[in-house]
């Protein structure tokens, strides 16, 4: 092979490897042509509304909502490995980054857009950084609970925020239950509410409603926003006192960045790290959404460079933290989308809408716009997932409501650390009072070996024998738990305990502590008469007694150590006295 092969396939190696998106971009089959154009023009007609939808919830000029709906797609089709997904504005990002930016630029609009600037750029960086470090594991850091009750709170934060809009009144309150309150108070006082916006959006939400039922394959958000644009040019509803975007300003952004007290930077950086938890968590679980029903894999690491590079790509664009967004895929996809070449084309089409199409986009009513919002947020509340959550664990469907609960109180950013707080607690609790089980012999009544006697009530069990199975590794934090749980087993048993075989099989590691305890527990069993020993232990990977630690099992300890828990029954039944445990 020549040198100039042996270049070239180490060029490709390196771009499939940095950059898929591309990499399936240069070897592009054209059959798949007609169906990228037609989904990038499917995805352009959801996506653009959607960006100056979420622009409002970000607290920032609706032009900043369209650039963070085109360029992060461009960057995406580079670096990202899924074929499918689309990134852009996602609500629950959104009203992170209004929770982070807004307190600190003090009601400064210029001060504010600055702000999410460097938090945008931050986002990216912290993005390359994991995809880098390997770390695209951090998204199995949010259990499904938590993360369905993280969104169901995001959701109907932002279905409250959006009533003021959608009937026309002005709001005071600033936090969740207020704002509710403050909206059953309109409705009492019905001269609160402005009737036309009310009419208005009412009838918007109608239409959004029928589309979406009776017409699912047409662009619903973009049929919705046109109508409501040409609504109020026909009937001169700006009259009425109808509100309204207001004038776009085309064309790309002027780029300006600002300097910081560090004060500020040290504040978001716990910020950008929180979006990007949380953006990557929900993101990536579409991208694999989707590349499972493709039947292809991708590369979690390489997607948080791809989401990374889509961030950075968009604060130096001016505009607000985006992830995968759920709905915009699910248009690509069923619009039978092959490769990224279908994000390049709708981000090519919002920059022509850019350009040439703002003048029409200022009629738009912000009815209209909190329609789009509230039902794009209501799709976020995952009604099956907490009705799953009741048939099968009420535990975790109270740590799913009470992570609900904690982000209305508190709000976004506070509840992604709950939601962190709520996870780890989740682990500890469930780690530290594993399940642990009575084992009997099934060989003639269910698959041979020994199994639990609750699933096998005939089992043959053994006078003066306990098997015992626990069902964890044995850490610091659950050896009291073991040792509560034996005894019990012990107190409980039909006849007195003479031998007490642990099933060891289970357990990967031990810590000091735990087997500072057993050796404890085996001495205070002893003073009972009650021998402890051990089957099917992990050699390599297992400490069970302290004699195992720096040095060669004596005589006493290979007593108490048998390779299955047959040879441990064998040396029960053949026992001439219980043995003395040294």
């Amino acid at each position: 092979m020549s040198n100039e092969s042996n270049v070239s396939v180490a060029f490709r190696n390196l771009v499939r490897q940095y950059a898929p998106g591309l990499d399936t971009l240069m070897q592009y089959d054209r059959s798949w042509l007609p169906r990228d154009f037609g989904a990038g023009l499917s995805v352009a007609a959801i996506a653009l509304p959607i960006g100056i939808a979420y622009a409002e919830l970000a607290g920032v000029p609706i032009v900043v909502g369209m650039y963070s709906a085109i360029f992060p797609l461009l960057a995406y089709a580079i670096f990202g490995s899924s074929r499918q997904l689309m990134v852009g504005p996602d609500a629950a990002t959104c009203i992170m980054v209004a929770g982070s930016v807004g307190h600190l630029a003090g009601g400064d609009p210029e001060k504010y857009m600055a702000i999410m600037v460097v938090l945008t750029l931050m986002t990216g960086v912290f993005y390359v950084i994991g995809g880098i470090a390997k770390l695209g594991f951090i998204a199995n850091f949010l259990s499904q609970p938590v993360l369905v009750g993280f969104l169901n709170g995001i959701a109907l934060l932002i279905i409250v925020g959006q009533l003021p809009k959608l009937f026309g009144y002005t709001s005071y309150a600033s936090e969740f239950f207020p704002k509710l309150l403050e909206f059953f108070n309109v409705l009492s006082h019905f001269e609160a509410v402005h009737q036309p916006t009310m009419i208005l959006g009412i009838g918007l939400f109608g239409l959004l409603i029928a589309l979406q039922y009776f017409a699912p394959k047409i662009p619903a958000a973009l049929v919705v926003v046109m109508t409501g644009i040409i609504v109020v040019f026909v009937f001169e509803l700006v009259e009425f006192d109808i509100a309204l975007l207001g004038s776009v300003r085309a064309g790309l952004p002027e780029f300006h960045f600002v300097v910081f007290d560090f004060a500020v930077y040290a504040e978001l950086i716990g910020d950008a790290a929180a979006v990007m938890l949380i953006s990557y968590t929900s993101g990536v679980l579409t991208a694999k959404s989707f590349a499972s029903r493709n039947n292809y894999e991708i590369d979690a690491n390489q997607e948080m460079i791809a989401f990374g590079a889509a961030n950075i790509l968009t604060g130096l664009f001016q505009g607000f933290p985006v992830t995968g967004a759920d709905s915009r895929t699910a248009v690509n996809n069923a619009t039978g989308g092959k490769t990224q070449l279908v994000g390049i084309i709708a981000a090519a089409v919002m920059l022509f809408v850019l350009f040439f199409l703002t003048g029409p986009i200022s009629y738009m009513p912000n009815a209209g716009l909190a329609v789009v919002i509230m039902v794009a947020a209501f799709g976020l509340i995952d009604f099956n997932a907490l009705y799953d959550l009741f048939c099968v664990s009420r535990r975790e469907l109270m740590l799913s409501l009470g992570t609900t609960f904690g982000i209305l109180v508190l709000g976004a950013l506070p509840g992604v650390f709950l939601s962190l707080i709520l996870t780890f607690a989740w682990l500890i609790y469930v780690g530290s009072r594993p399940h642990v089980t009575i084992l009997g012999h099934t060989k003639d009544i269910g698959p041979k070996g020994y199994h639990s006697v609750l699933d096998y009530p005939d089992a043959i069990t053994y006078p003066g024998l306990l098997l015992f199975r626990f069902e964890s590794d044995l850490l610091f934090y659950n050896i009291d738990y073991f040792k509560q749980s034996l005894l019990e087993a012990i107190e409980a048993a039909e006849t007195p305990v003479e031998w007490v075989i642990i099933d060891a099989s289970p357990i990967n590691i031990m810590d000091t502590t735990a087997v500072q305890k057993i050796d404890d527990l085996t001495e205070e069993l002893a003073a009972q008469g009650i021998v402890l020993v051990r089957a099917r232990a992990k050699r390599s990977r297992s400490r069970f007694f302290s004699g195992d630690w720096g040095k060669e099992r004596d005589e006493a300890q290979s007593e108490r150590d048998f390779p299955t828990i047959g040879d441990a029954l064998k040396a029960f039944n053949n026992r001439p006295n219980p043995l003395k445990n040294s």
